[in-house]
């Protein structure tokens, strides 16, 4: 399969060629908003929205960025992540207190929670004003954006059922929530939640378990590219060390590398060509 020269406002449910696009809406979340508009419409999507708060409150992030973007036939939120060294220290933090999830239902860390919240109002106000043909929808993110996606989609179906998301597509998400939590999103999102790890990703290996863990459904991508359904753990034991020592002269930074928005991308890129 090519790489698709444009997105399709067709897909109604996951495909490598539509999470490919997802991952240029998760890079594109980076981007200034002249920008973000101009390729929004370039893709097909003829209106678009930004959400943006800054904290007042002490907080590890300054700000919580999104865009939504919306055409006849699909709408795509996709939320800004932050730079990996930053994500890297806050979630180190293994005293982070968790806070009660969507519904009610188990726990969250802290911080996503306070993110999300920051943002949530504005997300909301806009799919209940611009989803009005029946379009799909899709959330997506990169790092700390990859967990506001996941929580977002979430808050949505557990606190209205007829709000799911057709779709939600993470990148180097780290671990957001509890077991409860994490077992409904397995549930309520069947066939419809996927995140991609690439190879020794720090950020997916935090916060630290078992406070917190990961919804089921990997996308792993190996030290060579490939992008594989299904890793047993010393399959992905064994391609960890092998991704480690491909880079003789600096191991360590392995972890930061593999997170950088640009390798998905590059790792998506080589899968569907």
């Amino acid at each position: 399969m090519p790489v698709p020269a444009t997105i399709d406002h067709r897909a109604r449910s996951y495909s490598l060629a539509h999470a490919y696009w997802l991952a240029r809406a998760s890079d594109l979340s980076y981007k200034d908003e002249a920008t973000i508009e101009g390729l929004a419409r370039q893709w097909g999507f003829d209106q678009v929205r930004h959400h943006k708060t800054r904290f007042t409150l002490p907080f590890p992030l300054e700000d919580t960025q999104a865009f939504t973007m919306v055409s006849d036939q699909m709408i795509i939120t996709a939320f800004r992540g932050t730079e990996p060294a930053q994500i890297r220290d806050w979630l180190s933090d293994a005293g982070t207190p968790p806070w009660p999830g969507p519904a009610k239902t188990g726990y969250v860390h802290y911080g996503f929670a306070q993110a999300l919240d920051s943002v949530f109002p504005s997300v909301k106000k806009t799919l209940e004003e611009l989803r009005s043909n029946g379009q799909t929808l899709w959330f997506t993110g990169h790092s700390l954006g990859g967990a506001l996606a996941m929580l977002a989609g979430a808050r949505l179906y557990l606190e209205d059922p007829r709000l799911l998301a057709d779709g939600v597509v993470t990148f180097g998400q780290p671990r957001t929530c509890d077991r409860l939590l994490a077992a409904a999103c397995n549930k309520g999102f069947k066939q419809r939640l996927y995140r991609f790890v690439n190879n020794n990703d720090i950020v997916p290996q935090l916060p630290p378990e078992p406070a917190f863990t990961h919804v089921d459904t990997l996308r792993y991508i190996d030290s060579g590219g490939k992008i594989h359904e299904s890793m047993s753990l010393f399959g992905g034991l064994t391609d960890r060390a092998k991704g480690l020592t491909a880079d003789a002269f600096a191991p360590a930074s392995d972890g930061v590398r593999d997170h950088l928005m640009r390798n998905y991308l590059a790792a998506l890129e080589k899968n569907l060509s």
